[in-house]
């Protein structure tokens, strides 16, 4: 029996019920008076159930399909605006005991270099982040209670923290480390993380044991009930995931949903974030090995109905993803994405990537710079803003003015002033000149091609003004 209320995994995700839930949108994917009034609903900007949700991903029709899409983007902008929220991942260490087949840390990889940071290399790894401008960070560590305790993450939480570099500093550290207990949980809180994310990988239960065949992550109910126990150990945010491709994605996709109303009916809090990775080669992985892997259209059908079903969540997408594949996802429900980011330990402090040390391959390899530039000329706000973790706007209380549609009067000006901080800091010139006419644009509702000369003196007391005020 499915029960969204229960903390056992095998209840809130449930078998059988997935699979009456697929068998259900198959049946009714050419119900197109029933896909009219699911998609009446989600027009209400409340939510869909993931059975609502499934029949719209089994749709094949390209009229409804469109009207998907061009629903996603006006909820998408009616929530998170134009915001595009910034991010570089940080790994710690790629030692690891699990026997994970799709990731190269797997403990029988003998012949990839291990490494742990020292915290004089944390340093040097985040001086190298802060002087190309970032302010979050979402640090990353391979699941070794030797090698990685989570006395060794809080010391580097604290590092991280501590550093202030020019005019440079981390705002916030989200954490992505494994499964751990309630009292970790409390100890992650204190350390002052923003949001615990955990990728469940698959929800498909049988898969889970095979792909995860050695090692503490073989667990699958300790794994799949971690988001409670963050929860009880007082983390307000956390951030779901599955890896698309290791399995059938419409299995995947309704589990993903039903984790979210378990969160949101046992908690009153549904995921922060969801992220949406897709297998991709390293070191030692073929993606070609495993047969579930989906289309770049497939992909963006599933964020469209991310954001359609899940309207309050923040979307992120990584450097995982093409420049290509990521334009098309950002407008259709995605608001964070990462920028010039390394996967391989002390990686940013290289020259050139580490391919064979890296957990995936990047598939985009742009420079902040670069990213923030092309975000702008295409109309979005880069923000490096974490005011909100600062002033306790969390958990429900987060929730609360985002599902109001309320967020945006937080998040906008705070986005403006921290893309005005980057431009003054680290921006070249024509990213700066970009920038400049994006902001005075949004200030002034003036075409943005007009901004430039008709505003250049308030341009310039603005930016002596922030000299003065930092975000």
């Amino acid at each position: 029996m499915y029960n969204p209320k229960s903390l056992k995994a095998e209840e809130f995700i449930n078998d059988t019920e997935i699979r009456e839930t697929l068998a259900y949108a198959d049946e009714n994917k050419d119900n197109l008076e029933l896909i009219d009034k699911i998609l009446e609903k989600a027009k209400l900007r409340k939510g869909l159930t993931h059975r609502e949700a499934s029949v719209l991903l089994a749709c094949e029709n390209k009229e409804k399909i469109e009207e998907m899409y061009d629903l996603a983007q006006q909820i998408k902008k009616d929530f998170y605006g134009n915001r595009i929220v910034m991010f570089a991942p940080l790994y710690l260490s790629n030692y690891c005991v699990n026997g994970c087949v799709y990731c190269p840390y797997h403990m029988k990889n003998k012949h990839i270099a291990r490494k742990k940071l020292t915290q004089e290399e944390v340093k040097a790894e985040v001086i190298a982040l802060q002087d190309m401008g970032h302010k979050r960070l979402a640090i990353e560590a391979g699941e070794d209670p030797v090698n990685n305790p989570l006395e060794y993450i809080l010391e580097c939480i604290n590092t991280i923290y501590s550093i202030k570099h020019k005019n440079g500093a981390i705002r916030r550290v989200n954490v992505n480390i494994a499964a751990t207990t309630v009292e970790n949980y409390r100890k992650l809180k204190e350390a002052g993380i923003g949001t615990y994310i955990l990728f469940q990988e698959t929800y498909h239960k049988e898969s889970y044991l095979q792909l995860h065949p050695t090692g503490p992550k073989h667990d699958y109910d300790y794994h799949t009930e971690a988001m409670d126990r963050a929860m009880e150990g007082g983390i307000d945010d956390v951030g779901l995931g599955v890896l698309f491709g290791l399995e059938l994605y419409r299995y995947e996709f309704a589990g993903l949903l039903m984790h979210a109303e378990h969160l949101e009916a046992v908690h009153g809090v549904g995921p922060h974030t969801i992220s949406v990775p897709r297998l991709k080669r390293a070191d030692d992985i073929d993606p070609n090995e495993f047969d579930n892997g989906i289309d770049d259209d497939t992909f963006a059908k599933i964020c469209a109905l991310i954001r359609i079903s899940v309207p309050y969540t923040g979307m992120i997408i990584s450097t995982r993803e093409s420049q290509e594949v990521r334009e098309k996802v950002i407008r259709l429900g995605v608001s964070q994405i990462s920028g010039a980011s390394r996967t391989s330990v002390g990686g940013y402090t290289e020259e050139e990537r580490p391919h064979d040390t890296e957990q995936f391959d990047v598939s985009d390899n742009r420079t902040l710079d670069e990213v923030v530039k092309w975000l702008m000329e295409n109309d979005y706000i880069p923000s490096f803003c974490t005011a909100c973790y600062r002033e306790g706007r969390t958990g429900d209380r987060f929730m609360s003015l985002c599902k109001a549609g309320q967020i945006q009067n937080c998040c906008h000006p705070n986005a403006l002033m921290t893309l005005k901080e980057y431009l003054m800091d680290y921006a070249s010139e024509e990213t700066k000149a970009i920038g400049e006419a994006l902001i005075m644009s949004e200030l002034t509702n003036i075409p943005k091609d007009s901004v430039r000369e008709i505003c250049k003196e308030h341009l310039e007391k603005i930016e002596n003004g922030i000299r003065d005020f930092r975000f």
